[in-house]
């Protein structure tokens, strides 16, 4: 099964890419998830944002074709990929408002579960400022909601008993 970050969709905000831009990153560099998937991503995209990246290619010979990456699946990565390009345009021409705007569309068509998925992704990738935008997001989306749902929502047990849950109620008011 081979799956491709090379998605784009035409609904979403975009930053334009020139054909300068796009003659500066040449190389490709491919990378294998644990589900067996292939991405191939430009240099200057993996270089940027993907610690892990960085440092196999730095201990490893220049022969070295693919870059395993393991603990990731191929649905989160390949939206995390899709980010990442977005923002990786954003390091020449930084233009705060367009990236904000960018990173909001993105992160507003995400469900929950795609979000949570990102963040181990982004975790695991080391990829801190991508962490922190989820990390927000997150928060954002749960800040009022309440105690039941965020315990479906991250399988937290109830362990209080009706008794105890109504006492810290009636402490928290």
């Amino acid at each position: 099964m081979a799956s491709s970050a090379e998605t784009t969709e035409t609904s979403k905000p975009s930053t334009e890419t020139t054909a300068e831009s796009t003659a500066k990153s040449t190389k490709i560099i491919t990378l294998k998830i644990s589900d067996e998937a292939i991405f191939e991503v430009e240099d200057s995209v993996a270089m940027e944002i993907l610690v892990i990246v960085k440092s196999f290619l730095k201990d490893q010979s220049p022969s070295t074709d693919i870059v395993p990456l393991a603990n990731i699946l191929a649905k989160p990565f390949s939206q995390f990929i899709e980010f990442c390009k977005e923002h990786v345009m954003f390091k020449e021409n930084p233009d705060k408002e367009k990236q904000k705007k960018i990173s909001e569309f993105f992160l507003k068509e995400k469900s929950y579960e795609e979000l949570l998925d990102m963040i181990t992704v982004a975790k695991y990738l080391e990829a801190e400022d991508l962490l922190d935008l989820l990390s927000q997001a997150v928060a954002d989306r749960i800040q009022i909601k309440s105690v039941e749902y965020m315990r479906k929502f991250f399988g937290i047990e109830n362990d209080f008993t009706p008794e105890e849950e109504a006492k810290l109620c009636e402490e928290r008011s």
